[in-house]
């Protein structure tokens, strides 16, 4: 992929009807394998985006990682540096801070070796079981955000 044009797969019909479920599941209190809904300011509107994520925990500290690339919520991310997690009632309000491509290794590994059942077909080959270099080569395509819950 060409650096000038940030990797981005959008979902296919039928995920976004399976995310939409899965998002309506953790709004409402069920967490699928430990997902949440993640809402985020849009950078324009102001009005928050909800989309279904992955949580990841590593060392003590909570990640999200963008499994599909450059997306709307990762845009939206940088321009609000944090958001809101939702399990039913659970709300936790976040900042978050983007991490440099060269601290994702380990962070990308084992979000690969919890996630890689659901997320491997948007890492174009990469999975847990990959060598560090390809899992460095693929970091780029992949935003990683260090979240703080505040309360």
């Amino acid at each position: 992929m060409s650096s000038s044009t940030p990797y981005y797969r959008a979902g296919s019909p039928l995920t976004i009807r399976f995310n939409r479920v899965v998002g309506w599941l953790a709004r409402h209190g069920f967490s699928l394998a430990g997902t949440a809904e993640l809402s985020v300011p849009g950078r324009r509107s102001g009005r928050m985006q909800r989309i279904p994520v992955n949580p990841h925990t590593y060392e003590g500290q909570q990640y999200l990682v963008s499994a599909r690339g450059h997306s709307q919520w990762v845009r939206n991310m940088r321009a609000a540096g944090g958001g809101e997690l939702r399990v039913g009632r659970k709300l936790r309000t976040f900042t978050a801070v983007e991490i440099p491509d060269e601290e994702k290794l380990a962070v990308l590994r084992t979000y690969l070796e919890k996630w890689g059942w659901e997320v491997n077909q948007y890492f174009q080959g990469v999975t847990a079981k990959s060598s560090d270099e390809e899992i460095i080569a693929a970091a780029p395509d992949h935003p990683v955000f260090r979240i703080t819950v505040r309360n």
